[in-house]
């Protein structure tokens, strides 16, 4: 876990492998505040805004694992927690659904007529 160094206002101004006289706090690589540290751009959010628009891009890369571990048989859809399986069938169901009203947002004029 890093140590951490905040700012007078209780940001994390910096990150240290071990504790130092101005890093004594310890936190998780996951915790907010660091990974706010991690990601920030100069003032702005758009570090986090990066960050989260990563995340995202990335939940589809692991549906589509899951899929195909499940399509090859390398796995049973069983196998996973069910809290996750309830989450990939949630986002299942959310993506089905989508892809039928896809053409509402299409740029074919006849395909937004409802």
């Amino acid at each position: 876990m890093p140590y951490v160094s905040r700012d007078a206002l209780g940001r994390v101004v910096g990150l240290s492998e071990h504790a130092t006289e101005v890093a004594a706090e310890s936190l998780p690589a996951s915790h907010p505040d660091v990974l706010d540290f991690l990601f920030r751009d100069t003032g702005t959010e758009r570090g986090s805004a990066r960050f989260l628009a990563s995340d995202l891009a990335f939940i589809r890369v692991v549906e589509d694992l899951v899929a195909v571990l499940v399509e090859k048989r390398l796995i049973a859809f069983t196998d996973l927690p069910p809290a996750a399986q309830d989450k990939l069938l949630d986002r299942r169901s959310m993506r089905s659904y989508l892809s039928g009203v896809s053409g509402v947002f299409s740029g074919d004029e006849e395909a937004k007529i409802i």
